[in-house]
Order: C-alpha cells, then sequence, then structure tokens
C-alpha cells in the first residue's frame, strides 16, 4: 500500500479545483424554525431530526452519483463517518462515528422514516443495522447527525444517528432497477471472479383529492463476496502425515512478527503458513415492502411493513494444498518437508434468516400550535439458522454440524411526544419505551444440512427493556437561539440465562441534561456550541447471549450479565462560514466514556477467533473537522465535497491491563479523509469520483499489533468512478467502478477489490 502522505494527496487531488461539496443544491423552501439550523448538503425536505451537533442532509443529487449495490453504501463519502462493509451484501456493516469502534454497533442509531432499524440486540459486528429492509432506489434523503446532542433519543445516539427517508408517492409512479456486480480477486491461493446483481422494482399510487397514498416495492438482490477469512496449519510433533504442496506464507505477516507488531497465533506466519481461504460467501437477499400513507393537511400517518429474507452459503472453501497426485488436501495430517501439521476448520456453512419490520406513526393537531406525536413499531427475526458443518469431510459428506437457532427474538418501541412551536418558543416533551429480547439455543446435529433429530447443547436467553421521559424547549433570541433538554431512563434487564441457570435481574437509572447554542455572527458566519451527556446501557446479547468462536464452538466467557453503562460526556463546537458558492465547516469535538463496554477479539492457541466483552473504566476522544461544500465552482456545473478529521482517542484507565493506558484507541484512524467530486459534463452526462482514506490504526487495544494483512485493521485508499447518462427523462445507464487503484485493505477481514458496476434505471 502507498504511504499515508500520498493516499493523502490523492484524495484531496478530487478536489484540487476546488474547495468541497456535500452539496449547495438549490434550496427548497423550508420551515422557518428550521432555516438557520447548521447543516451540511441538501435540504430537499426538512431534517426530521434535530440538528444538534455536526449534521449532514444528502439528496438524490448526491446519492445517484455514489456506486451502491446497497443501502448504506450511499452515506460513504459523509464526513468522519464509515461503514465496515466488506463485501456486496454483507450483513454485518456496522456504522461508526468519528473515534467509535468499528464493531462498537451499539454507538449508532439508524431508523428508516422513524423506525428504528438498528439491531441492539448486540454489540458487534454481529449486530449491524437492518439495511437491507430498504433499497438504494427507495432512498429520498440521508439525515446523519453527530453525537447525542437531542434528549430525544436514548444513549444509543453516543456515537451518532442515520436517519433514512424513503420517497413517497407524489403522483402515479413506477420505477425499476437493475444492477449487475464484477469483482476480480486474488489473495494468497484465492484466485477468482466474484459476480452479482440486483433487480429492484415499485409502484405509488396517490389519491388526486385525498390523503391516501400507497407505495410497494421489492427488491432481489445475490453476490459472491470474497474469503472472508484464511485458514494456518497447525504444528504438531511427530512424523507422518500427507505429504503436501501450496501452502502460503504471509510475507506481511512474517514483517509484523519481525518488527514486534505482529498478532500471537495469527495464521500466516512460516510456523503455521494458511492452507485454505474460507468458503467465498453466496449471499441472497429479497425484500418486500408496503408503505401506506395519510396526509389530510391536518392529520398525517404511516404504516410501514417490511419482509427481509436472507441467505448466506458457505460451502466451497478453497483449499490450497495438493498432495503428490495434485489432489487438492483440505483437512487431516499433513507434512511439508519434516513437519507434519494438522489442517482443520475448513468446515461447511449455511444461514437463514427471516426478519419483519412493522411500523405506524400518527401526528395531529390537538390544539393551536400543538401538535402530538405517536409512533410504534416492533422488529422480529421470524427465523435466524446458522448451520455448521463439523469439519471439511462433513460437509461434503452431509455428516454431523451444528446448529445456532434464534427464537424468539426481536424489539419492540413506542414513542409519544407533544410539540408546542409559536415564534418566541418550541416546546417538545415525550416518553418512550423500548423492550429487546433474544434467545438463542445451540444444537448438535447428525446432519449438518438438516434441523431433523437436533441435541440441545446449549441455550442462552434474557430481555431487556428501557422507558425514557424527556423534554426539550428552543428559545429564539434574535441572533442566538438556545435549546435545552433532559432526558431520564429507567432500565432493567431481566430472565436471563444459561442453560437452567438463572441470572438475577437488574436495574438501573440515569439523568442525562442537553444544552446547544447557536449564534448568527453576520456576514454568512455561524457558530454552533453543543453539550450532552448520554447512557448507554447494555444490550440484551452482551449480558446474556453467548456467541460462537471462529470454528462454530461455544463461548461461554463472551457475555457477561454484571457490565455496567456506558457513560459519555459531549461537546460539539462548529463554525461555518459562506464564501459566495464556497461553505467552510470546522468542528472541535470531545468525548469522555466511563466504562466503555468493549469486546476483545484475537486468536486462541489454535488460531481460532474469540472474543468476550469487558469494561474500560475510562476513554477519551477529541478531534477536529474541516468540510468545504462548493456549488457550480468552479465551473458551472461541477459540485466538490472535501472532509478531513483529526481523531485522538485514548484509553485513560484500564486497571485490569494499565499497558491499555495513554494508547490509541483500536481500530480508530488518526486521520480520516473523504472526497466526492460530480460533473455534469452535459444536461444528459454527469461524472463522479469519489475518495476515500483512513490512516493505518492499532488493531489492538495495547497498541502492539499494526500490519496490513488478515487480521489486522489496516490502512484504507480507495479510489471510486461512476459515469451517469440520462438516455431519455426516464431511463439512465451508469457505469462505475470502486477501488479503481486495487488497493488491498484489511478490517480484520479483507475488504473488496476492484469492483465493477453497471446499472439500468427507469420511472414511469
Amino acid at each position: 500500500m502507498t504511504t499515508s502522505h500520498r493516499a493523502i494527496a490523492a484524495t484531496l487531488a478530487v478536489a484540487a479545483s476546488a474547495a468541497g461539496s456535500q452539496a449547495f443544491a438549490e434550496e427548497k423552501p423550508v420551515d422557518e424554525t428550521h432555516a438557520e439550523i447548521m447543516v451540511l448538503g441538501q435540504r430537499e425536505a426538512v431534517m426530521a431530526i434535530p440538528a444538534r451537533g455536526l449534521a449532514v442532509s444528502l439528496g438524490r443529487e448526491q446519492l445517484d452519483a455514489v456506486n451502491a449495490s446497497n443501502t448504506e453504501d450511499l452515506i460513504k463519502y459523509a464526513p468522519n463517518f464509515f461503514v465496515r462493509k466488506r463485501y456486496a451484501g454483507d450483513s454485518n456493516g456496522v456504522p461508526g462515528f468519528r473515534g467509535t469502534h468499528s464493531t462498537q454497533s451499539a454507538r449508532t442509531l439508524v431508523m428508516v422514516d422513524g423506525f428504528v432499524v438498528s439491531n441492539f440486540l448486540g454489540n458487534s459486528f454481529n449486530f449491524a443495522p437492518k439495511w437491507g429492509v430498504v433499497g438504494p432506489g427507495e432512498v429520498e434523503q440521508f439525515d446523519v447527525v453527530y453525537g447525542p446532542y437531542s434528549a430525544r433519543f436514548p444513549g444509543n445516539a453516543m456515537g451518532g444517528i442515520v436517519d433514512i427517508t424513503t420517497r413517497a408517492p407524489r403522483d402515479t409512479e413506477a420505477f425499476a432497477n437493475v444492477q449487475e456486480i464484477l469483482q476480480p480477486y486474488s489473495q494468497f491461493g484465492a484466485h477468482d471472479t466474484y459476480e452479482g446483481g440486483s433487480l429492484e422494482a415499485g409502484i405509488g399510487l396517490r389519491q388526486k383529492e385525498g390523503p391516501w397514498s400507497l407505495r410497494v416495492s421489492g427488491r432481489h438482490f445475490r453476490n459472491t463476496g470474497q474469503p472472508m477469512s484464511f485458514l494456518g496449519l497447525t504444528p504438531v510433533s511427530g512424523s507422518g502425515g500427507v505429504v503436501v504442496t501450496g501452502a502460503v506464507v504471509d510475507p506481511e505477516h512474517e514483517r509484523a512478527t519481525a518488527d514486534g507488531t505482529g498478532i500471537p497465533g495469527a495464521p500466516g506466519n512460516a510456523s503455521n503458513p494458511y492452507f485454505a481461504a474460507q468458503s467465498p460467501a453466496r449471499i441472497r437477499q429479497d425484500q418486500a415492502k408496503a408503505r401506506i400513507g395519510y396526509d389530510d393537511g391536518s392529520v398525517t400517518g404511516e404504516a410501514l411493513l417490511a419482509f427481509w429474507h436472507n441467505e448466506d452459503n458457505q460451502t466451497e472453501p478453497v483449499c490450497f494444498l495438493k498432495d503428490e497426485a495434485g489432489e487438492a488436501v483440505c483437512e487431516g495430517r499433513v507434512r511439508i518437508g519434516t513437519q507434519s501439521y494438522t489442517a482443520s476448520g475448513a468446515t461447511f456453512s449455511r444461514t437463514l434468516r427471516d426478519e419483519l419490520l412493522a411500523g405506524l406513526r400518527l401526528s395531529a393537531p390537538i390544539a393551536e400550535e400543538t401538535t402530538v406525536r405517536l409512533a410504534a413499531s416492533t422488529y422480529q427475526i421470524l427465523r435466524s439458522d446458522g448451520f455448521t458443518s463439523a469439519s471439511h469431510s462433513a460437509g461434503v459428506s452431509n455428516g454431523a454440524g451444528n446448529l445456532a437457532r434464534q427464537g424468539p427474538t426481536g424489539w419492540w418501541t413506542t414513542d409519544v411526544a407533544v410539540e408546542n412551536k409559536t415564534e418566541r418558543r418550541e416546546l417538545a416533551l415525550g416518553i418512550s419505551a423500548n423492550a429487546y429480547r433474544t434467545d438463542q439455543t445451540r444444537y448438535k446435529l447428525t446432519n449438518w444440512q438438516s434441523a431433523a433429530g437436533k441435541v440441545p447443547v446449549t441455550r442462552t436467553f434474557g430481555r431487556t427493556r428501557l422507558i425514557s421521559a424527556w423534554a426539550e424547549a428552543r428559545l429564539p433570541m434574535g441572533p442566538l437561539k438556545v435549546t435545552v433538554g433532559a432526558r431520564h431512563d429507567d432500565w432493567r434487564a431481566y430472565d436471563g440465562g444459561l442453560q437452567a441457570n438463572r441470572y438475577p435481574s437488574r436495574h438501573n437509572s440515569s439523568f442525562d441534561p442537553s444544552l446547544s447554542i447557536e449564534y448568527g455572527l453576520g456576514d454568512g458566519m455561524r457558530m454552533q456550541l453543543s453539550l450532552a451527556t448520554a447512557t448507554r446501557y447494555p444490550t440484551v446479547g452482551e449480558l446474556f447471549q453467548g456467541s460462537l468462536n471462529g470454528d462454530g464452538s461455544f463461548n461461554s466467557d463472551s457475555f457477561d450479565p454484571n457490565l455496567k453503562p456506558e457513560r459519555s460526556r459531549d461537546a460539539n463546537l462548529l463554525i461555518a462560514r459562506d464564501f459566495g458558492p464556497v461553505r467552510l465547516t470546522g468542528s472541535v469535538f470531545y468525548q469522555r466514556v466511563r466504562n466503555t463496554i468493549f469486546s476483545f477479539t484475537g486468536f486462541n492457541q489454535n488460531g481460532v477467533t474469540t472474543s468476550n466483552f469487558k469494561n474500560i473504566e475510562l476513554t477519551r476522544q477529541v478531534g477536529t473537522e474541516l468540510i468545504a461544500e462548493a456549488r457550480d465552482w468552479p465551473i458551472q456545473g461541477m459540485d466538490i465535497d472535501l472532509n478531513g478529521a483529526w481523531i485522538d482517542s485514548r484509553t485513560l484507565r484500564n486497571p485490569s491491563n494499565r499497558s491499555a493506558e495513554g494508547v490509541q484507541f483500536p481500530r480508530i484512524p488518526r486521520w480520516r479523509t473523504n472526497g466526492h467530486l460530480r460533473y455534469s459534463v452535459a444536461p444528459s452526462l454527469q461524472v463522479s469520483v469519489g475518495a476515500r482514506f483512513a490512516s493505518r490504526p492499532n488493531t489492538d487495544l495495547f497498541g502492539q499489533q499494526r500490519g496490513d494483512t488478515f487480521g489486522f485493521t489496516s490502512e484504507l485508499f480507495a479510489l471510486d468512478a461512476r459515469v451517469n447518462w440520462s438516455v431519455r427523462s426516464n431511463l439512465r445507464l451508469s457505469a462505475g467502478v470502486d477501488n479503481l487503484t486495487n488497493d488491498r485493505a484489511w478490517v480484520f477481514h479483507p475488504y473488496s477489490q476492484r469492483t465493477f458496476f453497471l446499472e439500468a434505471g427507469w420511472t414511469l
């Protein structure tokens, strides 16, 4: 990989001819009560969430210029933001803000049309938001707010909030999109071209002289993702074994080990070379959604029902070893020279999930200038079965295996709010509640693909609930606007257990105030200071649900019923100024978290990944962000976005192991920059170039592991390009490429290499 300075320079080159834009889209008339809130980007519609702290709003003008195989791709150029997406269709795409670790999924609140799709059943890569309930073609607007500066939202907004607004029908309308994806891939002994694609369509109906509307849509997606893991041989004493060739020694692991920055027990060294790659992931996802709307000019309502089916088949491990006859060897005792080894772990797996989102929202006036808003939703995991073979030979012959089955599992949310708005002030207060339930049983199987005759081995289960009351007041005083808020949470964890053992129920409460001050300095300059505290309670998964190790075995140490809640103190200072067609925004942020919940991940003595949750007494992050936006500058038809961030995120106190203190928190880069240039070459032709860069972070909590290969978190640089051609007003053809330079980057697992896109879109 190139040096950090060269990568930064390449990212900045995206906007070398100007100073960047997250939009400057032509502004539509907006409610005056929102007009001076600082929001970067376009505002085709008023933001549905309060813009306190750094706030970004992206509309179709930005989104159409992005290569997007899945919905989460649409925000990959947002400032100081990332999604841990390893391949198209990855269901473990965890979002993160600023100094959030890429597995701290419970620190980001993601909503679709105001309904929660964040998976707060746990806090790791296995609990990413349910992005798949929305197709990229449905999205009208992305609103992104950084930090917990609104009392309306729980402590899960400690990192930030992502709110996805889907398109409501304005008339009788329809759309269809088709996409093809191609990724040539080569890493160690795995060489192939992986292919995928999607078909998305929908229809919208609206009464011409009535309040009702209906939108029905669906999406079929399929893709084969590159292998996610590489398996190492385990040296054994004695002689014997099948004589083989083809094992791969990873030079980057060798270099890191020699430099003292290697990962103990990691495969790829000369003592335990790679013998196989995990099977490519063959993904199939099917989504169907119906949205009914009501709007008579006074009362508004919406009902949403979404179904998502997900299949992940991994039944073709890539075995590097060959015997003397040239046949592949995937497991057993083998010999290379005079050294004997055991090859194991090249198992087969199949995961099936059926999930349902249902939600209802109502808004109605109850008095002059006073509105009541009601919302309720549930997300149910109707089926979640993870089948794994006990060995490679068992996978081939439908022999023994394991089944991890969820159910009943899901969550429920309710919110009631009353808002009163006048020219002199805005008042809001509300009550909200949520409940989460998990129940997972692991079984032994005689046929790894069939649940018939299953024998239970372990069962973990538990529940949490949160009841909250909040209030906010926004007071305009000329150029000064002050917003004060407060939130009280009452939390309970109960009905948790492992097998027949029950854990005592737990109860806790918290009070979190917030304050935001906005001031118009004149001459196109504005300032905002936001302060808040937040409390993020442990998820039901962190408390009660055991996870599986990398080889499918149950890890009884992977959860902790006694975890303490995370408590943060946050501050964000923003200053923005317009310079004609260019807007510059500077941001300084600070967060101090007590009892940070962190999952310690590594390899055991057999090279198998394992993890467990613990509290870290005190962590702190501080950083700066500079964001430049331009529209139609330096030439007509060119928009440029450019943003850069510096992040200092450290462990301050960790009594369980003092060597972590003062060290940059793992997976948090010191530098992160994004750029996105869009240029209308002609009325029917648009080209865009995007770039993403993150400097190399520490891989572990102690700052001892740094590298650029499997098992590490590496530097990231990706250069993307796209062309949109409007053949007719209702027909678009697009072609694009992500990771144009074929940079190889890692987030423990490998990111995608160079990937090509071909699309066609039609509207009625």
